[in-house]
């Protein structure tokens, strides 16, 4: 699969041009009602749902290019590395303070959007960072194994202080890996995660409990494709499943979990593994936010990324 060519925006008469979509606000309380209508659930309320997901990307693969537009004071650039497609989003002034290496989520089945585009420029011209962007193999092709092995690479290739991030699926491979780079001595300097999937058994006695406010997903579907990205691995392996991992010497670690989430009771556990193993933890909790909030073009959203840009200046020492 060739990457979709790069485009370049085109000029605002002067200042620095934001798409109209990252500026537009949505109330909170249309978000459930919006992923209903939509049907944004039907690839995790059921297993049948999950498996027709699963061979309809494996027959026709979604586009991964990043959109026409984006913001005019960052460039995208991709090269080819282990057969992944990697962009890379930096500032059109070449000023660059550290690397972002951002693991988009989707259900492991689902490809990067328009959503993941304009939260990893806004990164890249505010955080004044490369922020790397792996398009790495889904289920049923990609495992969680090789997608560790692919960011721990690009994390130990990256030149200067490296943060990790990730949303959802992306909040998994991000943290497997920071756990992969610890036992080899490399400490990120934050790991972002972004309504991470920590423990891919779903047998969280408190998802039952969050699932009936849950919009977005659920665990049927999720099992399937656990089944599918764990490859030849054990559920309960910190490669599939970064809850079972021994935190001890990881550097510091980021939370956003909105309460509308059936991943959220899962944050929670981490947390408190976190602070029994002496381990920084930063934790956002949305009230009321569904999954992955900090994408949503909502008012809590906005708030979120501008608290990721705060987060991470700081651990890059500005």
């Amino acid at each position: 699969m060739k990457p979709s060519p790069t485009r370049e925006p085109a000029r605002a008469s002067s200042g620095v041009r934001v798409p109209l979509a990252a500026r537009l606000v949505l109330p909170r309380a249309l978000v459930p009602f919006f992923l209903r209508a939509t049907h944004a659930n039907r690839t995790f309320v059921t297993a049948a749902g999950a498996r027709r997901r699963i061979r309809q990307r494996s027959l026709r693969p979604a586009p991964f290019g990043p959109p026409a537009t984006l913001r005019d004071d960052v460039r995208v650039d991709v090269a080819q590395r282990g057969g992944w497609p990697v962009y890379t989003i930096t500032r059109r002034d070449g000023a660059s303070h550290g690397t972002i290496v951002y693991a988009h989520g989707g259900g492991w089945v689902g490809e990067i959007v328009s959503q993941h585009w304009h939260l990893a420029a806004q990164l890249s011209a505010e955080v004044g960072a490369t922020v790397v962007l792996p398009i790495y193999p889904l289920v049923p092709f990609g495992t969680a194994e090789e997608a560790r092995v692919g960011l721990v690479d690009l994390v130990t290739s990256a030149d200067g202080p490296v943060a990790l991030a990730g949303d959802s699926a992306g909040g998994q491979i991000v943290l497997s890996a920071a756990l992969a780079l610890r036992d080899a001595g490399v400490v990120v300097a934050n790991t972002v995660l972004i309504a991470p999937a920590l423990d891919l058994t779903w047998s969280n006695p408190r998802i039952p409990e969050v699932q009936p406010t849950d919009p977005w997903l659920g665990t049927p579907g999720g099992r399937v494709l656990a089944e599918h990205w764990r490859g030849s691995l054990d559920l309960r392996h910190p490669t599939v499943s970064p809850l079972f991992g021994e935190l001890a010497g990881l550097g510091p670690v980021t939370v956003f979990t909105g309460t509308r989430d059936v991943l959220n009771p899962d944050a929670h556990l981490l947390r408190e593994q976190a602070a029994r193993a002496g381990v920084a933890l930063e934790w956002h909790e949305g009230e009321g936010d569904v999954h992955a909030y900090p994408l949503l073009p909502t008012r809590s959203g906005r708030e979120a990324r501008a608290a990721i840009v705060r987060t991470l200046r700081r651990s890059f020492g500005r």
